[in-house]
């Protein structure tokens, strides 16, 4: 099931953003950062929406509020567009930093023209798509009506946004004045993907249009027939998530692995799927992969050694069970092993006979045994446990004998 997760960080002011994110319940298929419209905040019924759609097709999503706004610290009227577009440079640094850097901006109103503005700062960054956005930050100074000429004559005004009181300062507006993206989009060398309601009352359709022709190829257009700006229509939200999807996985694909190596019969064989821990697994019929948890440095994509090794005794001790209980026509209903691996030191290990000075290695095995068993039954059945092969090998005199291949 998605989870989702309330979270902050801090921006390059040390200001507190307050963030969601958003994680599907497989590994993700890459991460999005969302960043919202002007005057809006992180839980706008559309960005919530499409993230949540977007969870849904596998991929993790991070939406932040903007400096002052929503439960962000920080003054939204003194912090302009320039600030935003930091802002969303940090999001991605926290990305970064806890989960993976985001591989696609995703961006609605102003909020998409600051995507436009970062994405060269993000360098993982494959694709952008925006919503309803305008090609210029200034487009949005409209919307402050008659105030502007008090914005300039004394500093600052209040003005009304969305519903919602700010104090707009002089400074506010020469900043986004002075941002001219016409020059910076033939430059974003990234997959670019416009979606625009033809009939956006806020933000016109040549807004689109213009972004469309300044870029260059790879980019798409999607008409939003019939939507509103802020996409309010829960089934407009849904689609440009549904399609931004399906556009995506098309420039996040990665290379396809050659085919493992089969091995001999009897033997294993381990190859390097990337130069971390990542490792393709491969018998005679069967492939299957390894690596470290991302704590340790990997990226969590199969169990680590030693839980391989956990599954080895595990599998061997229940199939060694099952196949006594079912010769002896035992009424041995499930039997279920559970196991973990730690290291003590050695004068700590109870019944350990072990002349280190130093550490040993633990195995612990836990077995439960489902059915209408006698005492005597669920005893032999223990004892059975132990003649397992793979626990015989490695309580027994076990040499491991190492040589070079194609040495030079």
């Amino acid at each position: 099931m998605a989870s989702r997760l309330r979270t902050s960080f801090n921006n390059s002011q040390g200001l507190a953003l307050a963030a969601a994110l958003e994680l599907p319940d497989t590994e993700p298929l890459g991460f999005v950062l969302f960043a919202h419209c002007f005057s809006c905040g992180k839980d706008i019924s559309a960005a919530s929406r499409i993230a949540r759609a977007l969870t849904n097709e596998g991929f993790g999503v991070l939406r932040f509020d903007f400096t002052g706004l929503g439960k962000s610290e920080g003054d939204f009227g003194n912090a302009g567009f320039s600030s935003n577009v930091q802002d969303l440079i940090d999001a991605a640094d926290y990305l970064r930093e806890n989960h993976q850097a985001p591989s696609v901006l995703m961006g609605h109103s102003l909020g998409g023209t600051a995507v436009l503005a970062a994405a060269n700062s993000i360098p993982e960054v494959k694709a952008v798509a925006t919503i309803g956005a305008p090609a210029a930050p200034s487009h949005v100074v409209k919307q402050f009506g008659d105030k502007r000429e008090e914005i300039a004559a004394k500093g600052s005004a209040d003005v009304s946004l969305a519903g919602r009181g700010f104090t707009i300062s002089r400074d506010f507006l020469e900043d986004l004045e002075q941002h001219d993206l016409t020059t910076r989009i033939p430059k974003l060398r990234r997959a670019l993907l416009v979606f625009h309601a033809p009939l956006d009352d806020i933000v016109s359709v040549s807004e689109a249009s213009t972004i469309f022709a300044s870029a260059k190829h790879p980019k798409s257009f999607v008409s939003l027939d019939g939507a509103d700006h802020l996409l309010t229509n829960a089934d407009d939200a849904r689609y440009v998530a549904e399609t931004t999807a399906a556009w995506v996985k098309r420039y996040l694909k990665t290379p396809e692995a050659p085919s493992p190596a089969k091995a001999p019969s009897g033997q294993v064989i381990v190859a390097e799927n990337n130069h971390k821990f990542l490792r393709q697994i491969s018998t005679d019929d069967h492939s299957w992969l390894a690596d470290e948890p991302k704590a340790m440095g990997g990226d969590n994509l199969g169990p680590d050694p030693y839980e391989h090794l956990l599954a080895a005794l595990g599998a061997c001790t229940s199939m060694t069970i099952r196949m006594y209980a079912n010769h002896k026509k035992l009424n041995l209903d499930n039997v279920n092993v559970r196991l973990q691996h730690s290291r003590v030191h050695a004068k700590d290990c109870e019944g350990c006979d072990s002349e280190s000075a130093g550490k040993v290695d633990i195995l612990e095995r836990w077995i439960d045994l489902e059915g209408d068993l006698t005492e005597a039954e669920r005893n032999r059945l223990l004892q059975i446990a132990d003649r397992c092969p793979v626990h015989r090998t490695l309580e027994g005199d076990l040499h491991i004998r190492t040589s070079v291949e194609n040495a030079g």
